[in-house]
């Protein structure tokens, strides 16, 4: 992979932070042994060693088991267990922790599935006793290297608690017909046992940052309330298990942080608090509301109250506009925080997984939409798409670590792509420069707010490709390997910065569909010369209009595309010059 992308100046707030040190809490701080105040930066492996299903686009019920069930009805049990060597081997290797630390991340967050580690009670060949499984263990200890490789934290995150820890059953893969995590004093005592078992196991290792010890629990143990447990007022059965926990991780590891989750996804914590011990953090969850002060104001309060660090421990599936945004507010208020996820079949995360056509035809049989693949078929689908996990197979994403590690503290806009214009040359419309909405591109929808919105649920790219930001750019008919940028609305824009070798006279044109007259756009060439075309209609049809002449200077240029009119779609702006 060639990408390769400077580091954003510290802020404020921020200290580099080195594997070999301890992580600690000095009051509302998170510091390292010389007590320099550390700012966490990091993200989430969701996917690895727990899928949703959401991740895999997948039709149906989105719990990891749901979707294994249905590998094994096209490929038989023992090829499906191959597939998932393969998932877990591709999926997160050494050259994804190398690259993290190469972009400006200084953490990681390992989503674990307890079924990695131990067996599920009801699989137990001795009721009461833990059977250990080394899986889980080991791919923990590759990444404890691979970190320490790159003075990088990582944090355990127990995300598939047993039994399941929720009634949203695709975030811990729970099974409804089973007892869950509150209902089965055998499965808290297992989560227990294992959070012993990791802490006996890494009480000594500085590269573990802390332990979050119950991923957003969401369920109420209140009658009459939300089933998820926003509305809980006492969550007395949480708090005990969370207490519980701790005190079993004093007992042999006194070194690391313990995190701790509110209900109702992390973020209800009434009678959850105050703390009962020392080293701890509050870690709250931030998804599709407005990031302002207001958003974050009670954890604010309850860091001052209780003088206890918090930390934004999972936030993103949004656009980059929100993600740099979000950050900005993190950082201003000396909060760490964590993306979700790494990668997935999406682009609104650093990398994305692509889907290959075997995949693609899985998903329309189980959609309905296909006959159902032959068996040799589908394994051929799954071993490519486990291959696709790779992080060299995988297509990054600048744009969104663009917006994520630099663009929350700068205004300055970058081009997205390096074109050099010589005596004739292309720039697709898509590639306008990475920067701020206002700033680098003007786009009328640039996130989702629909929490803060009262549900309506407002939008990024509509055309869910390509890039992530506000521009809704779309993949043509025929032809997936091209786009176009579309649903354009009068007072939007995009900027494009670009090198030409030779300075002149050039001719513009442009690749405009259109299916009706009336859209008219405005161009200006360095902030000078600015020149309105009349859109034609073009039936819906791409043909190339000419724009006319423009003058180029040597070097470093910059066009303005502005919407005065919308109705049409734009697929490339091309120049030849006139000498």
């Amino acid at each position: 992979m060639k990408f390769n992308y400077l580091l954003p100046a510290l802020l404020l707030f921020t200290t580099l932070t080195f594997a070999q040190d301890f992580l600690k809490t000095d009051g509302t701080r998170i510091v390292n042994a010389n007590n320099e105040n550390v700012l966490l930066r990091g993200i989430g492996l969701g996917g690895y060693m727990l899928q949703e299903g959401y991740m895999l686009k997948v039709p149906f019920s989105g719990q990891q088991y749901v979707f294994k069930e249905h590998v094994e009805e096209l490929i038989g049990a023992e090829k499906t267990k191959a597939f998932y060597s393969a998932w877990r081997e591709n999926f997160i290797q050494k050259a994804d922790i190398d690259s993290l630390k190469r972009w400006g991340f200084n953490s990681v967050r390992l989503p674990m599935h307890y079924n990695l580690y131990t067996l599920p009670v009801y699989d137990e060949p001795i009721k009461g006793k833990n059977t250990w499984l080394e899986t889980g263990f080991a791919l923990t200890d590759s990444l404890v290297n691979w970190c320490r490789a790159n003075n990088m934290h990582l944090i355990l995150d127990m995300h598939a608690a047993p039994g399941g820890q929720g009634h949203d059953v695709n975030i811990s893969d729970r099974d409804p017909t089973k007892p869950s995590l509150w209902e089965s004093h055998e499965n808290q005592q297992k989560l227990t046992d294992l959070w012993v078992k990791l802490a006996e196991k890494y009480k000594d290792e500085p590269v573990i940052g802390a332990y979050d010890i119950i991923n957003e629990p969401n369920w109420s143990f209140e009658v009459d309330k939300n089933e998820n447990g926003t509305q809980d007022t006492k969550n007395v059965l949480l708090r005990q298990l969370m207490v519980n926990i701790t005190n079993a991780i004093r007992k042999v590891d006194q070194n690391h942080i313990i995190i701790i989750e509110g209900n109702g996804w992390g973020n209800n914590y009434n009678g959850v608090l105050p703390p009962w011990g020392d080293n701890m953090v509050l870690s709250f969850h931030k998804y599709w509301n407005n990031n302002d002060q207001g958003s974050i104001q009670q954890f604010l309060d309850y860091r001052e109250k209780y003088q206890i660090p918090i930390w934004l421990g999972e936030s993103g599936e949004n656009s980059n506009t929100w993600f740099t945004d979000a950050i900005a507010l993190m950082e201003k208020n000396n909060i760490g925080w964590c993306w979700w996820p790494l990668k997935k079949l999406g682009s609104n995360n650093p990398l994305e997984i692509k889907i290959n056509p075997g995949y693609q035809k899985i998903l329309e049989y189980w959609r309905g939409d296909a006959e159902k693949p032959s068996a040799g078929e589908a394994e051929k689908a799954f071993i490519q798409l486990a291959e696709n996990t790779k992080i060299t197979n995988n297509i990054v994403q600048k744009n969104v670590i663009d917006a994520m590690m630099r663009q929350s503290n700068s205004d300055k806009t970058l081009p997205y792509k390096m074109v050099n214009i010589q005596n004739r040359g292309t720039i697709l419309a898509a590639d306008y420069d990475m920067g701020k909405n206002g700033i680098a591109y003007n786009d009328n929808g640039f996130g989702n707010y629909y929490i803060s919105t009262g549900g309506e649920r407002t939008t990024g790219n509509l055309g869910h490709t390509y890039r992530n930001d506000g521009v809704d750019i779309f993949k043509m008919e025929n032809k997936s390997d091209s786009v176009y940028v579309g649903d354009l609305e009068k007072g939007e824009w995009m900027i494009y910065t670009f090198q030409t070798e030779n300075e002149g006279d050039y001719l513009l044109k442009m690749n405009i569909s259109a299916k009706e007259k009336g859209g008219n756009a405005m161009i200006s060439i360095n902030q000078m010369n600015e020149k309105s075309i009349e859109i034609p209609n073009t039936s819906g049809d791409w043909k190339t209009v000419d724009f006319g002449n423009i003058s180029l200077k040597k070097g470093e240029n910059q066009l303005k595309f502005n919407v005065n009119q919308g109705g049409f779609n734009i697929e490339s702006f091309q120049f030849e010059s006139k000498k």
